[in-house]
């Protein structure tokens, strides 16, 4: 098992492990399919096991992982029907994040919103779209990754956002890995759909939800109809960049 960083407070010490937990889910530390213990876990973390079961427990409860014995777990992998489901789902619960925060973001969002996504901007200017980088991806998609946390708060659904969190979960190291491989098939259309962002942007500040649900859910669709097309592809190109 991938070694994870070391948990060193004592202070919610369940509440850092399943974010700890978590995080190495979506990034791809913990690979979909492996097992893990709660005592591999707890060394790794560097913590008693007692906060790892409990963090288990709420990562069983958001599904990315399946319990395989008393004291060991399995991190979920879903089937392409599955995860044309989720991303169904995942269009839906965005494009409604997208109107609500329109409606109901505060100066102080929009401003966050404003510099997460001039981060990214910066960021992808110094980037040549012609030439793959797991690092600049990672970078770029770090902000965007802010930006988007910062229109699901802005909707001020709580349900909405632990709904979120859960799909997000499900697709963060597959959509950073389908990024690199698009970059080198059309990275033309990467850049088209990077700079969408900006245009979600201007219609929440302008307070216009109907064109933030629109654009967002064009903007969300287009990326999970990459992420099924490659699910299917008979060569394997999605697989190749893991």
């Amino acid at each position: 098992m991938a070694e994870l960083p070391h948990i060193q407070t004592s202070a919610s010490l369940g509440d850092q492990a399943y974010s700890t937990v978590r995080e190495a889910i979506m990034s791809g530390v913990l690979q979909q399919g492996e097992k893990v213990t709660e005592r591999g876990l707890a060394e790794s973390l560097n913590i008693s096991p007692t906060p790892v079961r409990e963090a288990l427990r709420r990562l069983e409860q958001d599904r990315l992982v399946t319990r395989e014995g008393p004291r060991s777990v399995r991190v979920t992998q879903f089937g392409a029907d599955e995860l044309l489901a989720i991303t169904m789902i995942e269009d839906t619960l965005r494009a409604l994040a997208a109107r609500l925060a329109a409606e109901n973001a505060s100066a102080q969002q929009i401003e966050q919103m404003r510099r997460a996504l001039e981060r990214a901007e910066e960021l992808s200017d110094h980037y040549n779209w012609s030439e793959p980088s797991d690092d600049k991806v990672l970078a770029v998609g770090k902000a965007l990754r802010e930006f988007h946390a910062t229109i699901d708060r802005s909707s001020g659904s709580s349900t909405l956002i632990h709904m979120l969190n859960m799909v997000e979960a499900f697709n963060y190291d597959e959509r950073r890995r389908l990024v690199l491989a698009q970059i080198a098939d059309d990275p033309e259309a990467v850049a088209r759909r990077f700079r969408q962002h900006r245009e979600i942007f201007e219609a929440i500040r302008s307070r216009d939800p109907e064109a933030a649900e629109r654009i967002m859910r064009e903007h969300s669709r287009a990326s999970n109809d990459s992420r099924i097309e490659a699910k299917g592809r008979p060569d394997g190109r999605f697989d190749a960049v893991r």
